[in-house]
């Protein structure tokens, strides 16, 4: 892929929204993971695990694109996995991240590090979705965006705050990707391939639709 195309900048673009829209939760674990060290070693741990994160994510998306390469079905399962990531993202996700707080160094780097691999399968997904297999995208997209995330989480939860239509367009982005990778799936590309532009629309209507109609019955059962 030529990364100067049009193409190219869209898929960074994709990579760069979906991995700050879905790092949120990242950020916080790694908060508490190392909330009760000294602050001199507070910066320290934050730096290494941060640096064993991304070290975690290139390795897992460098397996997970070598697997869609070789097993039947495995881009139909991703693309149907990203629709329901997607999904999560707009409708909200209550499920709390409860992660002990580290009193040495090596043991909130290894947390940090732990649970940021845990809680960043979905970014990995994600962002090879939308990089379309080509991993200097993934790559260059995590070197970019997760520093980012960690020390500017407290500002991007505030922009989303604010803004919460960035949150709708990520989960039409996440399922725009999800049912792309799915028509790519050898099983059913040839089948499908007439339809593929209206199967994508269809596939962003229904989540946002469905995610904003559950969001709407959660705060109308709150209110009550």
């Amino acid at each position: 892929m030529d990364y100067f195309s049009a193409a190219g900048i869209l898929a960074i673009v994709q990579i760069i929204l979906i991995d700050i829209l879905l790092a949120g939760d990242n950020a916080i674990v790694i908060g508490m993971a190392a909330r009760n060290l000294p602050a001199h070693l507070q910066k320290k741990a934050i730096f290494w695990g941060t640096f064993g994160a991304i070290a975690l994510r290139l390795i897992m998306a460098f397996l997970f694109i070598e697997a869609i390469n070789n097993i039947p079905a495995l881009r139909l399962v991703g693309g149907i996995l990203l629709l329901w990531i997607g999904y999560k993202l707009v409708a909200g996700d209550d499920s709390e991240h409860n992660v002990e707080a580290k009193d040495n160094l090596r043991a909130a780097i290894t947390t940090i590090v732990i649970a940021d691999g845990i809680m960043g399968i979905d970014n990995v997904l994600g962002v090879v979705g939308a990089a379309g297999g080509d991993m200097m995208l993934v790559a260059g997209g995590m070197l970019i965006t997760v520093p980012i995330i960690v020390y500017g989480s407290t500002l991007f939860v505030k922009i989303i705050e604010r803004f919460p239509i960035i949150l709708y367009v990520g989960g039409g982005i996440l399922a725009w990707v999800g049912a792309a990778m799915s028509l790519e799936d050898n099983l059913i590309k040839h089948t499908v391939e007439p339809y593929a532009l209206a199967i994508k629309i269809a596939a962003v209507v229904l989540v946002v639709g469905i995610s904003l109609l559950v969001k709407a019955k959660k705060n109308k059962q709150t209110a009550e």
